[in-house]
């Protein structure tokens, strides 16, 4: 939001510097983020005074030059040669002093300097009109009728002063400072200056010979609507002044009743708009809603078919304008208008919102309506309006204001205790100085007791309900950097939270995972539902998808974190970068059967191309499912949950084949190849292994309890043995039949060798497995350790029909 200087100064007394005036904003909760000095004429006629011309005599060594002196403020004349022929004693001119910069009409830009002519000095330049910057004429120097004191801005006389303008970044709690007299109004809690409203007293109606009829079928989402006529108007372009301030604050002037609906916007905070009158047919507006479906060509001359709940401004036959965001082509003002109906209303925010975000509409008067507008302001505005009109584009007030408001919006009624004031706030700051800055605010204190204030908030603040928010209120203007830091700082309450922290634990892992080379990445959680129809009606039906989308490539939430990453991997490989692992914690959405929504967290890994680049010592190896598995086994070991069972992945539309770590029956990862297919369709050219864990879960699992152990004192033993087995039975299998036999003295269960060949039976493996014993109360003996390894073998032969090779 874009606030001028110039303009806060119509309607509040000044007496800082635009930094300072910044510094203040900043501090009460508007923060200024920057300010743009906007220069009238080029220069901003800087160092250019006015001066009086006490004597002039002719150049002794030059004919057509006259040594002056004059004088520009600073105590001692000051000695300029001038060449002008209509300089004189006695005269009020243009001094250009030394070291100002001139920008002339049509010519480059020069400095002036201290310097000798003809032998006689010269410190300065009286200056004609071009050479200022400021017209063409060159016949002699300016002569002025001023009573204006020597030393005066040249800026200030020809109303030529430069503009500061603040750029504001806006918070969406903040609608009652949308405006210049918005602002005005912290200004006045801070400067204690009162700021004023325009003067609309001049306000007569001239005759009701073109009355406007207006009827309000939904008064919830219109609760205020008035309008008021002017007939005999000629549109045409503003005056200067007026396009002056609206491109201060980077707005194009149309023209002069468009201008001035802008202008009393931005002054006033009142979204207003103009209708040629001749185009409301039956000389009646009807606020209602219309059929869905209704076609309606705005001012951007684009058709929108509008929805049941869209509030619009309608004549008898036609709707004219969309309420609060956007006006219709017909009904607009032109060239050709000379009657004007000024609409002024208090539109409901949800209403206007929910429109402005349906149609993709954003508007200066939508911006300020979809956050909530002065009810009060109304018709002031509307008033402010009509007398500019008349001003600058003639015609006459041709009927009585029409106000239709049946349920007027009452203050918000508030008791604020003064012992939780000043708690909240963290230092006694007194109670007249709390009712102070309510009362600048233009919160009405209504009662007072030792105890408690009784306070009247009015509807322009939006964002004050509560008593939290009364104390905010006064903080901002009292100062947040005020309150001093006590040295025995304490609280009256301390939100507890769950040990361990869960993101404490997630950021541990997420360093890890980075430790083993993966770069993390971070992608939109909105997707393209395309991406799912190849998997069939089912996969699309579990989207969540998004109402108001606006990009045809952005219109559901994702199920799955892999087409996020596979976007990404195309980008890189694309790029030739081929060699990647990639991580990402993101939520996943999905539409239950039910019709609710479920959302969850993930953590999603993707590994393509080679390991490690390929170097002189050796070649670059392929990505394979161990790599990725390692590290998803190093995780879940970090979270305590190494108690999974695997199993072989359950197909999916992205991931044909796999392995599944299963803990309590939920399945907490899966890893495997990203079918061929999918990579396909979204041009990813290499092999992608991704694994996927079920993060919710796992942190929800999560304990951080530790056990520690004393080192064992007796020694550990290994036996190995040679298992010949169908080709369907897993390790894990194995592993499992071995603990559930041995649960005291076996310690570990390890693969070292598989092998699939013509040396043994078809259908069958041979695995090589070695056994780790360990007794913690004494040393095994032969006899204990034989027969710990007969049962196992018995066990595998029983349950897996093993061939045990000896």
């Amino acid at each position: 939001m874009l606030i001028s200087l110039d303009w806060l100064k119509q309607l509040i007394h000044i007496d800082k510097n635009a930094e300072e005036v910044g510094a203040l904003l900043t501090g009460a909760g508007l923060e200024v983020e920057g300010i743009h000095r906007l220069e009238a004429v080029k220069g901003g006629l800087e160092g250019i005074v006015i001066g009086e011309v006490l004597t002039c005599e002719r150049h002794p060594d030059a004919d057509k030059l006259s040594l002056t002196t004059v004088d520009i403020g600073t105590g001692e004349p000051s000695q300029i040669v001038c060449g002008a022929p209509n300089v004189a004693a006695g005269q009020k001119v243009v001094v250009a002093t030394v070291n100002s910069t001139l920008y002339p009409t049509g010519g480059e830009p020069f400095k002036i300097k201290k310097s000798k002519i003809r032998g006689a000095v010269s410190e300065g330049m009286i200056c004609a009109e071009d050479e200022i910057g400021i017209g063409t004429s060159h016949a002699g120097i300016m002569v002025l009728d001023t009573d204006l004191p020597n030393g005066t801005p040249a800026a200030e006389y020809f109303g030529l002063n430069p503009d500061e303008v603040f750029e504001i970044g806006l918070t969406p709690n903040r609608a009652d400072a949308a405006s210049h007299y918005g602002v005005a109004r912290d200004l006045q809690a801070l400067l204690k200056t009162p700021a004023t409203l325009p003067d609309v007293s001049a306000f007569k109606v001239e005759n009701t010979n073109r009355t406007i009829a207006v009827e309000v079928e939904n008064t919830e989402a219109c609760p205020r609507y008035a309008g008021v006529t002017i007939t005999g108007v000629k549109v045409g372009p503003s005056p200067e002044w007026l396009q002056k301030k609206l491109r201060a604050i980077d707005l194009s002037p149309i023209n002069n009743i468009v201008d001035i609906t802008n202008y009393v916007l931005h002054e006033l905070g009142q979204p207003l708009h103009a209708f040629d009158a001749d185009q409301i047919k039956g000389d009646k507006i009807i606020v209602k809603t219309v059929a869905e479906g209704t076609p309606f060509v705005t001012l951007d001359d684009v058709e929108r078919k509008m929805k049941a709940n869209d509030l619009m401004i309608c004549n008898t036959e036609e709707p004219m304008a969309i309420a609060g965001v956007f006006g219709g082509k017909k009904s607009g003002v032109s060239e050709a208008t000379t009657t004007i109906f000024i609409e002024s209303a208090y539109f409901s925010s949800d209403y206007v919102r929910r429109t402005g975000m349906v149609h993709g509409l954003k508007t200066d008067a939508s911006f300020r309506f979809e956050r909530g507008t002065d009810p009060n302001m109304v018709i002031t505005a509307l008033k402010r309006a009509a007398l500019l009109m008349q001003e600058i584009a003639g015609g006459v007030i041709s009927s009585d204001i029409v106000d239709v408001y049946p349920n007027p919006i009452q203050n918000t009624e508030l008791s604020l205790s003064i012992e939780r004031a000043h708690q909240l706030i963290g230092q006694h700051i007194g109670t007249e100085r709390i009712k102070t800055i309510l009362t600048d605010l233009g919160i009405q204190v209504k009662g007072e007791s030792e105890t408690h204030l009784e306070l009247s908030v009015p509807p322009f603040k939006v964002d004050v309900k509560r008593e939290a928010d009364v104390v905010e209120e006064i903080l901002r203007i009292y100062g947040f950097n005020n309150i001093e830091v006590s040295e025995h700082m304490g609280t009256t309450y301390m939100a507890s939270f769950s040990k361990p922290y869960p993101e404490d634990v997630t950021d541990g892992i997420m360093d890890y995972i980075a430790d083993q080379g993966f770069y993390e990445i971070i992608t939109n959680s909105i997707t393209n539902s395309n991406y799912y129809k190849p998997a069939g009606d089912a996969e699309v039906a579990g989207l969540v998808k998004v109402l108001n989308y606006n990009s045809e490539d952005l219109d559901v939430l994702r199920k799955s974190m892999v087409f996020s990453g596979l976007e990404v991997l195309r980008r890189n490989i694309n790029r030739r970068q081929r060699d990647l692992k990639l991580f990402e914690l993101g939520k996943v959405y999905q539409r239950l059967e039910d019709g609710t929504t479920k959302e969850s967290r993930r953590l999603a890994l993707y590994m393509a191309g080679n390991l490690s680049a390929e170097s002189w010592k050796q070649p670059g190896a392929k990505v394979a499912f161990h790599d990725l598995a390692a590290i998803v086994q190093n995780v879940l070991r970090k979270l305590n949950a190494s108690d999974y069972e695997t199993q072989p992945l359950q197909p999916n539309p992205y991931m044909k084949q796999g392995v599944a770590y299963v803990k309590n029956g939920t399945i907490v990862a899966e890893i495997g190849p990203i079918d061929a297919g999918v990579a396909k369709f979204m041009e990813v050219k290499e092999q992608v292994w991704y694994a996927e864990l079920n993060w919710d879960y796992l942190l929800k699992k999560y304990k951080a309890n530790l056990v520690g152990e004393e080192l064992p004192k007796f020694p550990e033993v290994r036996r190995d043995l040679s298992l010949v087995l169908d080709k369907n039975v897993t390790f894990d299998q194995v592993k499992h039949i071995a603990f559930r036999t041995e649960r005291k003295l076996l310690q570990d269960v390890n693969v070292f060798d598989v092998y699939e060949g013509d040396k043994i039976e078809q259908g069958k493996k041979a695995y090589a497995i070695s056994f780790s014993l360990l007794d913690k109360q004494q040393t095994l003996t032969d006899k204990v350790i034989d027969s710990t390894m007969t049962r196992l073998m018995q066990q595998f032969e029983k349950q897996l029909g093993a061939f045990i090779r000896k």
